[in-house]
């Protein structure tokens, strides 16, 4: 099978057909698209799970691995409050690296308010770079749990801040030197403090209070795969306006020279929004400091297309993330 998440058609056969057993206490469980589990424990008392891996060097996966599951917990419209880590590491690792790597997950933590609940932490010979899995859980105190609700037909589609913020990040780390030839130094460290962005919590509490019908975190498989996962998800189609979608300079300009796809690159940071009105909902982010963009919209059908200008294309099923490819 190939690096990154596996298709979308072995899911649905090899893993989500093998879960069978049910419990009462389950809201939302497995399925194509979804960010969260959710339960409700008692009524009007839903709490959600969610689990991420990460991996990368041992000094950027701590950053990265607590916020892609806590930006899942508050995508199902949850207030995340806890995070577990599973973290694997290779026998050359030392112990000042994994100190440092607990003391940036914790920090990152703390930004976030929410508390390491624990986890588990092995040298293992089956990994030649970190590992870390992280389990997000959050809690939504009425009766209308949030990951009930799905998208209709003729929304708005919203994206907030710029797709590509995680992929960008991560080659202007680990591509420093080569981007060096032909980047100045201060476009780089730009491109590097894109870490800065990638919460959604913001983001997600603003939609949730401004009305929005479904949401969705980008991540990993890039906008691309997020928006067919979203569609899947909510069983709606999709008419999106490539140009309409919003990228920073630095991004587009390291992904030429790097030769990837920033539409299929990991984007940590970016929220994906259906809305009855979606310029009401991009003013209101606006107005509380968050970039957004209307992308394009919802329709009732399963076709999923992109718009460039007079050429439009179908969106296709997600495909490993470029990052994976270049690694």
């Amino acid at each position: 099978m190939k690096i990154g998440k596996i298709s979308e058609s072995i899911l649905k056969r090899s893993v989500l057909k093998q879960i069978t057993a049910n419990r009462p206490e389950m809201v939302k469980g497995a399925s194509i698209g979804a960010d969260c589990a959710v339960t409700e424990l008692s009524d009007g008392e839903c709490i959600a799970f969610s689990t991420d891996p990460v991996t990368g060097k041992i000094s950027e996966v701590g950053r990265r691995a607590v916020h892609r599951t806590v930006n899942n917990v508050a995508s199902a419209g949850a207030e995340p409050f806890g995070v577990l880590l599973s973290v694997l590491i290779p026998e050359s690792t030392e112990e000042q690296e994994l100190r440092e790597f607990m003391q940036t997950a914790d920090e990152e933590c703390k930004v976030l308010g929410v508390q390491l609940m624990g986890g588990h932490t092995m040298v293992t010979k089956a990994v030649n770079e970190p590992v870390v899995t992280a389990t997000g859980v959050g809690k939504k105190c009425d009766n209308k749990c949030y990951a009930k609700g799905k998208a209709k037909p003729g929304a708005d589609i919203v994206v907030t801040k710029w797709i590509g913020l995680e992929g960008t990040s991560i080659l202007a780390h680990e591509k420093e030197d080569e981007l060096k030839k032909n980047f100045s130094v201060p476009f780089i460290r730009e491109a590097q403090r894109f870490e800065n962005y990638f919460s959604v919590l913001k983001d997600a509490r603003i939609a949730v209070e401004n009305g929005a019908q479904a949401m969705h975190d980008v991540s990993e498989g890039g906008i691309f795969g997020a928006l067919w996962e979203f569609a899947e998800a909510n069983g709606v189609g999709l008419d999106i306006d490539l140009k309409a979608i919003p990228i920073r300079q630095e991004t587009v300009e390291i992904c030429n020279y790097i030769d990837v796809n920033p539409y299929q690159m990991m984007s940590c940071g970016s929220l994906i929004i259906a809305a009855d009105n979606g310029y009401d909902m991009v003013r209101a982010l606006e107005r509380e400091g968050i970039s957004a963009a209307v992308i394009g919209c919802t329709t009732d059908g399963n076709d999923r297309t992109v718009l460039n200008g007079e050429e439009r294309r179908f969106l296709t099923k997600p495909e490993p993330d470029e990052i994976h490819r270049i690694r």
